[in-house]
């Protein structure tokens, strides 16, 4: 029996181009002799639908799209992952259900049963859980098909308080004593360059512990801020890995049941490292933010820092040169060689440009603040007066041109507020905004790795906004690599501030830090929506009240 592994991109809501995707990859299976193709967890509608599931046309142009690839499963069938009615009168409206297809019809489902709620994960709101569990013999095998978290009833978590089991039923247990064939566990899993490894540590013990393959397959391509790395996963039965399929890429590969069954393994490429995935995961997000949006073109802001100098070539990769443009805004603070650098990226990346000196209007600002501000020191106000200058300037030549802002601000700026809101936050895609500003650094080297592209002094500066005179941003923050260690096991990890203190940190950096965390929360909240890559990004999967005093 030959199996076909279909990673394909969906477009959420848009049932065409979706069903077009899964038919080409279906004719491509039956020339290759496949009897049986996988596609991802509800890859009809596309990941994830979120509200859309509330309405009932959505949910009958999700039958409607299913019955139509159905027919195309003539000679074959297909695995498909789509939202069915809960005909049952208890319980939520849907299930989260993966269909097998054949001859014109459905001729077996299995709904999902552990329906995640932590992080960016809010299935239950949706979705009924399953509690009954069945295999289907299919042309002499026995499949255990399940959904995403599922097979994922035990996995680590970054954060010490979760537990290592989070639900109470096994669904593969419960299919396990029908002894089945292989296990097929469709997903739609973001991407977090810290869950890799562990993600395939996942099917291998899965597969040891039932002593049965795992193939397990992922969708790729990003949905507004969530990036899907692909790297669908077929594992032996001794737990090794047989075949992998590359990260953030559409593929369509088949294998035969006996070959994946035999023991053999083969994994054909090394899997890559964890910044070149982060570089890939960003390049995708834009890409497929202005792709799905419709949106044509971008700009923006170079400073000649380095987080708008690492968004500029990122945009390019993802957009092509001709699609992007910069603003360069100098102010009396500005350097001559921060000019002179982000001028010299802009050439090497051959990006139209234009500067415009933002004294006039930035003397204008204080000319008719000035008797309003009599006998008042110059502060951060003066700071952001500037930063917003350069936001207005922006956003008139996105509005004039049609090109949407990609804001440049890192995750360690965001997590301790060091950003002006209405300012330098802008934007209507926040590109870095869950990078901490090591990576950053990092994240130039390898953008640099084969020869200068950001300029070597772009780099090797010390970080500043050029707000004021001889500023830096270490004038208001710890060292940067301190600071990101602190961030991340606060954020991250969720660890307290004792705990932090008590492995080493200093008790007045936490503490401070920690303050501007928690304070800042309401400049978040209104920000744009940040491409995620790790485990815990700002938005979506982190909630917090904007109130709290705790």
């Amino acid at each position: 029996m030959k199996i076909t592994v279909a990673q394909l991109n969906y477009h959420i809501g848009n049932f065409e181009r979706n069903k077009d995707h899964i038919c080409n990859a279906i004719r491509k299976a039956k020339t290759e002799g496949s009897d049986l193709i996988v596609f991802s967890e509800l890859c009809i509608p596309g990941y994830p639908p979120l509200d859309l599931l509330d309405r009932l046309d959505f949910i009958e142009k999700c039958n409607l799209t299913v019955n139509e690839i159905a027919n195309e499963c003539t000679g074959i069938a297909a695995i498909v992952g789509s939202p069915t009615l809960n005909r049952k009168p208890e319980g939520k409206k849907l299930f989260n259900s993966a269909l097998l297809l054949s001859e014109g019809k459905v001729i077996f489902s299995s709904n999902k049963a552990l329906l995640p709620t932590y992080d960016i994960f809010d299935e239950y709101r949706y979705f009924e859980p399953e509690n009954r569990f069945s295999v289907f013999s299919f042309r002499g095998l026995r499949l255990a098909i399940t959904i995403c978290e599922d097979l994922w009833d035990e996995q680590p978590f970054d954060n010490e308080f979760e537990k290592t089991r989070l639900y109470t039923v096994s669904p593969m247990e419960e299919l396990a004593r029908q002894n089945p064939d292989i296990i097929i566990n469709i997903s739609a899993s973001p991407f977090s360059y810290s869950k890799i490894e562990a993600k395939e540590n996942i099917f291998r013990a899965k597969a040891i512990k039932y002593n049965i393959p795992v193939i397990s397959v992922n969708q790729t391509g990003a949905n507004t801020e969530l990036i899907f790395d692909g790297a669908s996963i077929i594992v032996n039965k001794k737990g090794e890995i047989f075949n992998q399929l590359p990260f953030f890429e559409e593929a369509v590969e088949t294998y035969s049941f006996d070959d994946i069954n035999s023991g053999s393994a083969f994994r054909k490429d090394a899997r890559p490292g964890i910044v070149p995935l982060m570089h890939k995961a960003l390049v995708t997000g834009i890409r497929d933010y202005f792709a799905k949006t419709s949106f044509k073109s971008c700009i923006i802001g170079l400073s000649g820092g380095i987080d708008s100098a690492i968004c500029l070539c990122l945009a390019v990769e993802a957009m092509g040169n001709e699609n992007v443009r910069a603003l360069l805004m100098p102010s009396r603070y500005s350097s001559d060689h921060s000019v002179k650098d982000a001028v010299a990226l802009a050439n090497t990346l051959n990006v139209h440009y234009d500067i415009i000196n933002i004294e006039r209007p930035f003397t204008a600002f204080e000319g008719e603040l000035a008797p309003l501000f009599e006998g008042k020191n110059k502060d951060v106000t003066e700071e952001n007066i500037q930063a917003r200058i350069r936001a207005t300037l922006l956003m008139a030549v996105s509005n004039k041109y049609g090109c949407i802002l990609l804001n440049t601000s890192n995750k360690s700026e965001a997590a301790v507020g060091y950003g002006t809101l209405y300012g330098d936050m802008a934007g209507g895609l926040s590109v870095i905004g869950d990078v901490y500003k090591t990576d950053v650094y990092r994240l130039a080297d390898y953008i640099n790795r084969n020869g200068e592209i950001i300029p070597e002094n772009t780099i090797k500066k010390f970080p500043s906004a050029e707000l004021r005179p001889d500023q830096h941003d270490t004038d208001s923050l710890p060292d940067y690599n301190i600071l990101d260690s602190i961030l991340y096991q606060y954020i991250e990890l969720q660890k307290p501030a004792g705990r932090i203190v008590s492995e080493g940190s200093d008790m007045d950096t936490v503490f401070k830090v920690i303050k501007m965390i928690d304070f800042n929360e309401y400049k978040r909240y209104q920000a744009p929506p940040v491409l995620r890559i790790s485990s815990k990004a700002f938005g979506a999967g982190r909630r917090m009240p904007l109130v709290a005093r705790y």
